[in-house]
Parts: structure tokens; C-alpha cells; sequence
């Protein structure tokens, strides 16, 4: 299926326009971009290093979870909010962008990461509360700082990878002429040699 029509349509809505046209939107976008992007990654490093008996063993793991879980959520809606936004302005650009695709896919595997904790470690949490996470849940917090890692850094590459790049209007192909002695022989009728120069006279 050829998604271009739909990215098109992103690229020539008022808003993605409204963006292009501005000095300041698309930088202002960015840089709230980023900083919601600390916001999340910082919450989710905080319960990471606590699942895995690195930072406040004073307190519980569901206590760390909990106090930070609103900002985690805060940050991810502004980071997806954001970034959709700065996406429909190039969207032809970005979607064709090996670093955005593997962006998208790291993505993709710390949310599968993320649920299988939920639906594993974090179902026994009364047993291990006070305590590192079991294994499992240990796994999973280590992998996960990870993908955060990777996801930042395939997002620099794609800021370098796809600056100044707009998608290319492919122009429809130029009509020519029918000509009458090619539709008789089939091909491409060649024109009568030049007729030779006189030679001078003596």
C-alpha cells in the first residue's frame, strides 16, 4: 500500500504549513520536544535504577513507581504530541528516513518491554517490594535504559539526516509529438543527413 498520498496530505495540512513558513515554530517544537523527552527518560531511569537495587533502596519500588508514574505520562504525550507535529511538516522526508524507522522500531520494542514487565515482574511486586526486582524484572529494566539510549540517539541522526531535505515533486513526464513517420515503421524516424558543404572554389 502507498502511504505518499496520506504523508502528502500531513505535508500540505494549514498546521504543517503554518510551521514551515515560521522562523520559531519548528525550533520552538524542538526544543519542547526535548525537554519533555528529559522529563519522561528521567522518571523512567529513576524506576529502572531502583528495579535494579541501583538508587532509593530506602523506599519501596511501587512507591518509586508510583510518585513518578504522572510525569512519565506527562512527558510521553507532550514527546508524542510534538513529535507528530514536526513529522507532518516533512513527512514524505522522514518516513523514508533509515534512522526514523529504527527509531519507530526501538520504540516499539520498549513498549512490548514495558508490558511484559507489567504482566510479569510487577504482578508479584508484594513478594519483592523492599528489594531489587527478580530477574525478570531486572531484565527488563536494564533493557529498557538501553532502547531509551538507542531511541535518543537514533532521534540526533535523524535530526542530521533530514535537515534542509524536502521531498521532491516528481514532474509528469513531458508530452511529445506524435510523429506520423515513427508510427509507420515503429521506432524512431532519423533524420536525413546534412547535406555536405560545397567545397570552395578554386
Amino acid at each position: 500500500m502507498d502511504i505518499t498520498p496520506w504523508l502528502k496530505l500531513l505535508e500540505d495540512s494549514s498546521v504543517a504549513t503554518t510551521i514551515r513558513n515560521s522562523a520559531y515554530l519548528f525550533p520552538s517544537l524542538e526544543a519542547v520536544h526535548v525537554i519533555a523527552l528529559s522529563l519522561m527518560l528521567g522518571t523512567i531511569t529513576v524506576v529502572d535504577l531502583r528495579l535494579l537495587g541501583l538508587a532509593s533502596k530506602g523506599r519501596s519500588a511501587g512507591r518509586v513507581s508510583s510518585e513518578v508514574l504522572t510525569w512519565t505520562w506527562i512527558g510521553f504525550a507532550v514527546v508524542a504530541l510534538s513529535g507528530f507535529t514536526m513529522f507532518t511538516t516533512n513527512a514524505r522526508v522522514y518516513a523514508h528516513n533509515t534512522a526514523f524507522l529504527i527509531k519507530l522500531g526501538l520504540l516499539a520494542v520498549a513498549g512490548v518491554n514495558m508490558a511484559i514487565f507489567h504482566l510479569t515482574a510487577e504482578r508479584t511486586i508484594d513478594r519483592w517490594d523492599r528489594t531489587a526486582a527478580p530477574p525478570i524484572g531486572k531484565a527488563a529494566a536494564a533493557l529498557s535504559l538501553m532502547l531509551w539510549v538507542a531511541v535518543v540517539f537514533a532521534g540526533r541522526v535523524v535530526g542530521f539526516t533530514t535537515t534542509g531535505q524536502q521531498a521532491k515533486e516528481q514532474a509528469p513526464p513531458a508530452a511529445s509529438a506524435t510523429n506520423f513517420d515513427d508510427f509507420l515503421t515503429g521506432g524512431a524516424s532519423s533524420a536525413p543527413p546534412a547535406a555536405a558543404a560545397p567545397a570552395p572554389a578554386k
